[in-house]
């Protein structure tokens, strides 16, 4: 990875695709050349012998062990064979490291993961052009220390949170330097969910059931952290900031109506809060903040989500994504599922490309 002048990108207004949009005639093979995968994960082994030593819950160890391309790099790139010019820019798996530690001992693991993490890159270069840093969100100095080492010398391409820390929200004032730091680097975050089944579905429950609190707990863990962003004014403060929201943006894109003149009405809802002058107080109205926000790809295979979310960011706000490997084939589905969505929606063959490496070169930096 080299550093280089920040490039502006913009999106196209709402409505630029009008549907159906896609093109029954592209490749089914993804023949459109090379694709960077900016969103999958991946356990360095030196990390994850640690993190298994130090974990509290060991319930999700079962699970990590039996998705080898999780942990097992060669058969990752057996894998990846199968998907011809193909790369990945690798960032670790759930859990977040601030869940699994206390602050004397996430330092050392955000450091061995990152550790890790270059030395993939370093040794399979033209399979992982860079990485997503760890962060031990839960010592913030020893956080900031991390973001200039990863990013200065193991050349890192940004950094991964999560929607909260230990339950803390991202726009305490704790956490601020966090965000001034990276548009210091002008390099992205990348904003993940993370909620448990400990969260209950209703407050007369202890627990959430049926694994409500992934399907539908994630998004919302994403949107409303998006939202606290917003509203912290964050985007005033540093206009340059460059946050990636998984998921195409999670509920955002769908609830557009809701975020857009439903939020035109901040406070009216409220009577112990000013939000009215909140409101006056913002320099755009609040749809136009969350269209700031950059986006992934990765929604599982769902034509009509990618079709909600490039209409909502534009084509030059997202990013090709997979979250592999978290699909039932332990790999490859989520990847093969996302490029077919991608080779056949009605886009020109430099939007497919701004898609799939272009956006994603400018935005990390890459050669």
């Amino acid at each position: 990875m080299q550093l280089s002048s920040r490039a502006t990108v913009g999106g196209p207004l709402l409505g630029s695709f009008p549907g159906p949009r896609h093109n029954a005639g592209a490749a089914e093979s993804g023949g459109f050349g090379m694709k960077l995968d900016i969103y999958n994960h991946i356990f360095p082994v030196k990390y994850f012998e640690r993190m298994q030593e130090v974990i509290p819950n060991k319930g999700p160890i079962k699970r990590w062990l039996n998705i080898p391309v999780l942990y097992d790099v060669e058969a990752r790139l057996r894998m990846m064979d199968g998907f011809g010019e193909y790369q990945q820019i690798l960032s670790n798996s759930m859990p977040p490291i601030e869940f699994i530690a206390g602050p004397e001992q996430t330092p050392e693991l955000a450091r061995l993961a990152n550790d890790g993490m270059a030395e993939l890159c370093k040794r399979y270069p033209d399979r992982f052009p860079s990485f997503i840093a760890s962060l031990p969100m839960n010592n913030m100095d020893a956080t900031i220390e991390e973001i200039d080492r990863a990013i200065v010398e193991l050349d890192a391409c940004g950094v991964q949170i999560f929607s909260h820390v230990n339950n803390r929200p991202l726009d305490e004032p704790e956490f601020y330097p966090l965000f001034e730091k990276m548009a210091g680097h002008d390099l992205p975050i990348w904003l993940h969910p993370a909620r448990a089944a400990n969260h209950p579905d209703y407050l007369t429950e202890e627990k959430s059931k049926y694994e409500i609190w992934w399907t539908f707990g994630w998004p919302y863990e994403t949107s409303a952290a998006m939202a606290r962003i917003v509203f912290s004014g964050i985007f005033d403060k540093l206009p340059d900031i460059k946050i990636i929201s998984h998921h195409l943006g999670a509920m955002i894109p769908y609830f557009e109506g809701r975020v857009g003149p439903g939020w035109d009405q901040l406070g009216t809802r409220t009577a112990d809060e000013d939000y009215e002058a909140l409101l006056a107080s913002m320099k755009k109205r609040p749809v136009d903040y969350f269209k700031m926000f950059y986006a992934d790809t990765a929604t599982f295979g769902s034509d009509a989500a990618t079709d909600c979310g490039l209409a909502f960011f534009g084509v030059d706000k997202c990013l090709f994504a997979s979250d592999c490997p978290f699909d039932p084939e332990g790999g490859p589905m989520y990847i093969r599922e996302t490029i077919r969505i991608l080779d056949n929606i009605e886009v020109t063959d430099a939007e497919r490309n701004a898609l799939y490496l272009d956006n994603a070169k400018k935005l990390l930096k890459l050669n």
